[in-house]
Order: C-alpha cells, then structure tokens, then sequence
C-alpha cells in the first residue's frame, strides 16, 4: 500500500518533502510524477493536499534519470 502524505505551501516544495521522506531532495520528481505534477512549489497549496510517496529507492541517488554531471 502506497504511502500518502498532506502537504501545504508550509511544506515549501517537494524538494523539502522529497528531503525529509525520502532521504533526498533530488528525488522530488519521484513525487512529481507520482502525483501528476510538474512543478516542485508547493506555495499555491492553501489547503492541506494528499501527495502519493513512491518507495524508497537507493538506486535513484543521484538525482533525475538520464541526467549526468
């Protein structure tokens, strides 16, 4: 069963979610994608909204696929 947070504009943005749930900001797209989203603000969020946890993954380390440094 999938993990399912609340989320508001306190929460900042999914970088700070992605950070505190996952372990790593630069998993933010995980939840991006999960949750239909493109845009890593959460600023607009006046109410409380249900965001869907992907697992933990430490394959995904190093940030979004197909990019490299």
């Amino acid at each position: 069963m999938p993990t399912t947070i609340k989320v508001t504009a306190n929460d900042i943005s999914l970088y700070h979610v992605a950070a505190k749930q996952l372990g790593n900001a630069a998993q933010w797209w995980r939840i991006a994608r999960l949750n239909d989203m493109d845009d890593p603000d959460l600023s607009a969020f006046t109410t409380p909204v249900s965001l869907i946890l992907p697992a933990t993954d430490a394959s995904q380390d190093s940030g979004v696929p197909g990019v490299t440094a």
